[in-house]
C-alpha cells in the first residue's frame, strides 16, 4: 500500500529538486516555518518609530518658552501619547537631537554588517549553524536593550539586534530558496517578504497599547522565544551539503523529505552521487569566497548591478516610507498606512514575475517609484492630500521591488556564494537606508530635493536592471563557472 502512495518526481536539469520535487508537502510546511522569523525583521528594523517617538517639550523655567535656551533650567515632557521614549529617557533634545537619528543609523548598520557577516558564515560553516545563531542572539540582545542604562549602552545592544536581523534577513532567504523548485519560487520569495510589513504595521498596534518604550521592546523582542523549535525542526540546507561536496549527510536529509513528500527514496543516492561527479564541484566549493563573485566579468558584471537594484530599492523604500510616517496626524495611522500600502505591491508581484519575469518586473516597479517621486517633486505645493498619494505611490513600486531584488539576487548567484552574494547586497542595500533618512533631511534646503534624488537613483536602478539576465524557470547555477555563463548569450 505505502509504494502506491509514492509520487513520482518529476526530473529536472536540478539534482536536489529532481529528488524531493518542486513545492511539495515539505516545503510547504518549512515555508510557514521559515516565516515565523520574518516579523521580528520588521519589528526590530522599523521599532525605532516607537521608541524614540517625536515628545513634544516645554520650558517649564519661569519668563522662559524655548525649552532649547541656555536660561532654560527644567524641561517637561508631554507624556499624553508616550508614557516614555529613549528621547525622554536620557533627554534628546536639542544639541543632543542628531543621536535620536544617529541611533536608527546604528541600527542599518548593524543590520548591514549582520547580512554580510551571517553570509560569510552561512557559506562557510553551513545555513543551519548561522541561521540558529542570529536567532537567538536576536532574543537575547532584544530583552538585554530593555534594561539599557544608558544611552550608549542602548545603541550598542540595538546594534547586536540589528546585526542578528540582518543575518536572519539572509540566511532565512537562502534556507527557502535552495529547496524550493523554479515553478513555485517566485511565489515564495515574494510572499516570504510579507510578514516583514506585517509587522511594520503591527508596531501601531504594540505602541498603542504600550506607551513605555521598554515594555514596547520586550513585547517585540519576546515572539522570538519560539524559535527553540527550530533547534529540531530546521535541517542543514541539502544543497549546500551536496555542493560542498558532503553527499551522505546530504542524502540522508533528502531522503527524509522525499519520505515527507511521498516521493521515491532509492533513487536518491545513486542519483545524487552521478549528478556530483559530473559536477565535481567539491574542489572548486572549498575555494569560493565573495572574492570570487569579481573575478570574472560577467559575474562581476551581474553582481554590481543587482547591488545597485538593492541600494535603490532599500533606499526609496525606507526613504518613501519615513515621509509617510512623519506626515502630520496620527502617528499610529501613519505608520499604518506606510507600512500597509506596500502589501498589495508585494501580492502583486507574485503575478508580474510569474507571466513578466524578474527583470521586466523589476524595471515596472522602479519605473512606478521614479514616477511618484518625480511627481512629489513636481507637484509638492498642491497640498497634503498630493504629496500623500505621490508618495504611496512610490512606495507601492519600492514595495513591489523589495521581495523581487530578494528573489532576483537569489537565483543569480550560484549556490557556492549565493549567501555571500545576497549577503552583499543586503549590506549594498543598508548603506542605501542609511542615507535615506539624511537625503530626507534635505527638505531644509527645498521640499523637492529628496523625491528628486530618490527619482533619479530608481532611473538607474533601470538602467542597469537592463543588462541582467532572465531568471525565471531557470536551474539554479551551482559552480562559479555555472555564475559566469549564466545569461550569457550563446555564440554561433
Amino acid at each position: 500500500m505505502a509504494d502506491k502512495e509514492v509520487k513520482p518526481v518529476e526530473k529536472t536539469a536540478d539534482p536536489i529538486i529532481s529528488q524531493i520535487g518542486d513545492f511539495r508537502r515539505y516545503q510547504f510546511l518549512f515555508f510557514f516555518l521559515i516565516l515565523l522569523s520574518k516579523f521580528g525583521t520588521g519589528w526590530h528594523t522599523l521599532g525605532h518609530i516607537f521608541l524614540a517617538a517625536p515628545t513634544p517639550v516645554s520650558c517649564k523655567t519661569e519668563n522662559v518658552t524655548d525649552a532649547c535656551s541656555k536660561d532654560c533650567k527644567k524641561v517637561e515632557y508631554d507624556t499624553s501619547v508616550f508614557k516614555s521614549t529613549i528621547v525622554t529617557e536620557w533627554d534628546l533634545i536639542c544639541d543632543l537631537k542628531t543621536l535620536v537619528s544617529l541611533s536608527q543609523s546604528i541600527v542599518m548598520m548593524g543590520i548591514m554588517l549582520g547580512s554580510m557577516g551571517f553570509g560569510m558564515m552561512a557559506d562557510r560553516y553551513g545555513r543551519r549553524p548561522a541561521f540558529l545563531t542570529c536567532c537567538y542572539m536576536q532574543l537575547f540582545t532584544g530583552l538585554i536593550v530593555c534594561l539599557s542604562p544608558f544611552y550608549w549602552f542602548y545603541c550598542l545592544f540595538r546594534f547586536l539586534v540589528a546585526f542578528a536581523t540582518g543575518g536572519t534577513m539572509t540566511t532565512s532567504f537562502v534556507l527557502l530558496m535552495e529547496i524550493v523548485g523554479p515553478k513555485r519560487r517566485e511565489m515564495i520569495a515574494i510572499l516570504y517578504q510579507i510578514p516583514f510589513g506585517i509587522g511594520h504595521g503591527s508596531l501601531s498596534v504594540f505602541a498603542y497599547f504600550i506607551r513605555d518604550w521598554r515594555w514596547f521592546q520586550f513585547s517585540i523582542t519576546i515572539f522570538s522565544v519560539v524559535f527553540v523549535i527550530y533547534i529540531w525542526l530546521v535541517p542543514e540546507s541539502p544543497r549546500w551539503l551536496y555542493t560542498t561536496g558532503r553527499l551522505d549527510k546530504s542524502i540522508k536529509i533528502l531522503e527524509k523529505i522525499a519520505r515527507c513528500n511521498k516521493a521515491p527514496t532509492e533513487t536518491i543516492r545513486p542519483e545524487i552521487e552521478a549528478a556530483y561527479a559530473l559536477k565535481d564541484a567539491q574542489q572548486q566549493a572549498k575555494k569560493a569566497n565573495m572574492c570570487d563573485l569579481f573575478r570574472t566579468p560577467y559575474l562581476r558584471l551581474k553582481t554590481i548591478f543587482m547591488a545597485n537594484d538593492w541600494l535603490v530599492t532599500c533606499m526609496v523604500y525606507y526613504g518613501t516610507a519615513q515621509y509617510v510616517a512623519v506626515l502630520g496626524g496620527n502617528i499610529f495611522v501613519n505608520n499604518m498606512i506606510a507600512a500597509f500600502v506596500g502589501i498589495p505591491g508585494t501580492c502583486l508581484c507574485v503575478v508580474l514575475t510569474k507571466y513578466l519575469g524578474r527583470k521586466w518586473t523589476l524595471i515596472l516597479s522602479s519605473s512606478i517609484s521614479a514616477v511618484g517621486l518625480f511627481l512629489l517633486a513636481a507637484l509638492f505645493e498642491l497640498g497634503t492630500i498630493a504629496q500623500v498619494v505621490c508618495a504611496a505611490l512610490g512606495l507601492f513600486g519600492a514595495s513591489m521591488s523589495f521581495p523581487n531584488v530578494y528573489l532576483y539576487g537569489g537565483e543569480l548567484f550560484p549556490t557556492v556564494v549565493r549567501s555571500n552574494g545576497v549577503g552583499l547586497c543586503s549590506m549594498v542595500g543598508r548603506i542605501g537606508s542609511i542615507l535615506a533618512p539624511l537625503i530626507c533631511d534635505l527638505k531644509a534646503y527645498g521640499n523637492w530635493i529628496a523625491p528628486v534624488i530618490f527619482g533619479i537613483f530608481s532611473v538607474l536602478a533601470i538602467l542597469g536592471t537592463l543588462f541582467l539576465p532572465e531568471t525565471r524557470g531557470m536551474p539554479l547555477p551551482e559552480t562559479l563557472e555555472d555564475g559566469e555563463n549564466f545569461g550569457r548569450k550563446a555564440k554561433m
